[in-house]
């Protein structure tokens, strides 16, 4: 089998009331790969709020042409080439962006030929996975952040996850208490700071929220400061989630030795593809530390599936019924990880022309 082609292009997608107060629209960089045996693979990766999502597709046209001639069943060898590439080029932000969205492509591919899952290619642990509710932004009202708490509860969910953003750690202490208060006996929170604070006001927010049960406390500091979140992590009792923004087991295997974090999160569009979150996974599983990817779980359930050390997915409704052919289904706080060949998911039939960029 050869790759005969790949096409690439970017969706522009609105996101819904209330998520729209925060980010109006989310971004999708596509890479559609075509082989001469008419199987096809698709890639994505899930620009958050869509900045940066055009130049990710410059560096995506970069890469495409290391893929066209090759053996698409030779996934490891093919990031190998694509990481290596311009190594003048860190595979980090953009970069990664780009080859993450073409190695999600070649395993769709990968999975397909061998007439699997992904999370059964890999060798499977479970086939049901537990998700956490994402939200909480920082525009959101009172009701807003109780309403989403209580949507997400319904749908059986035991955690909800919550933006901390206000400058007065109390006023974050009180959004927090307003819906421990609503959700009570039926979900813990969690809170993430997205990065906004320094080592020691971090520290002073964690302080005036460690008597909450909370399950996390995320990205405490800046994502490239790891020896900071290393330091946070030392001197509050809330346990550390991070990981998001940061893009190699490399970067990974810093906050695991720093013991700077008790969850993981890599991002598979993020996080150099498929390829890269796995090693990253099986390294946190050698070390007993849980991972919980970022966001897009309709992906990061067959990365769950697949690893002993796995723990939740995050879970935002906000993608539109007419972008994807079918998304799974949130039951009993739970996701089934779909039993169709690859990654699972299709583009709706329009969903190109309708949201193209």
């Amino acid at each position: 089998m050869k790759v005969t082609g790949v096409e690439t292009f970017v969706l522009s997608v609105p996101t819904p009331k209330p998520m729209a107060l925060q980010y109006p629209l989310q971004k999708l960089v596509c890479a559609e790969i075509a082989t001469d045996e008419g199987l096809k693979g698709l890639g994505y990766s899930l620009v958050f709020g869509g900045g940066g999502a055009e130049a990710v597709h410059a560096y995506l046209e970069r890469l495409k042409p290391l893929l066209v001639g090759e053996d698409p069943l030779m996934v490891e060898r093919l990031w190998e080439k694509m990481f290596r590439a311009d190594m003048g080029m860190k595979k980090q932000g953009i970069a990664a962006y780009a080859l993450s969205a073409l190695d999600i492509g070649l395993w769709d591919i990968a999975g397909k030929a061998a007439k699997l899952p992904l999370y059964k290619l890999w060798g499977a642990v479970t086939d049901r996975i537990a998700a956490y509710g994402s939200g909480g932004w920082s525009k959101y009202s009172e009701q807003d952040l109780i309403a989403e708490a209580e949507k997400y509860a319904a749908l059986g969910c035991a955690y909800y996850k919550m933006k901390i953003h206000h400058d007065d750690p109390r006023e974050n202490r009180w959004r927090v208490e307003a819906v421990k208060k609503a959700v009570a006996g039926k979900m813990r929170l969690m809170v993430d700071t997205n990065q906004r604070l320094n080592v020691r006001d971090s520290i002073r927010q964690a302080e005036v929220l460690e008597d909450l049960d909370l399950v996390w406390y995320e990205e405490p500091t800046l994502a490239d400061d790891i020896q900071g979140i290393a330091e946070i992590q030392k001197h509050i009792k809330i346990p550390v989630a991070t990981g998001e923004n940061n893009y190699t087991r490399w970067e990974f295997r810093e906050l695991i030795e720093r013991g700077a974090a008790r969850y993981l999160m890599p991002d598979v569009c993020r996080a150099n593809g498929f390829s890269e979150t796995l090693r990253i996974g099986r390294l946190a599983a050698a070390h007993s530390t849980l991972l919980s990817p970022h966001v897009v779980h309709e992906l990061s359930l067959h990365i769950v599936g697949a690893l002993p050390n796995g723990f939740l997915v995050e879970f935002i409704d906000w993608a539109p019924k007419d972008l994807f052919e079918e998304m799974p289904a949130c039951k009993d706080g739970h996701f089934r990880i779909p039993d169709r060949p690859g990654h699972g998911m299709a583009l709706a039939k329009g969903a190109k022309a309708k949201y193209a960029a």
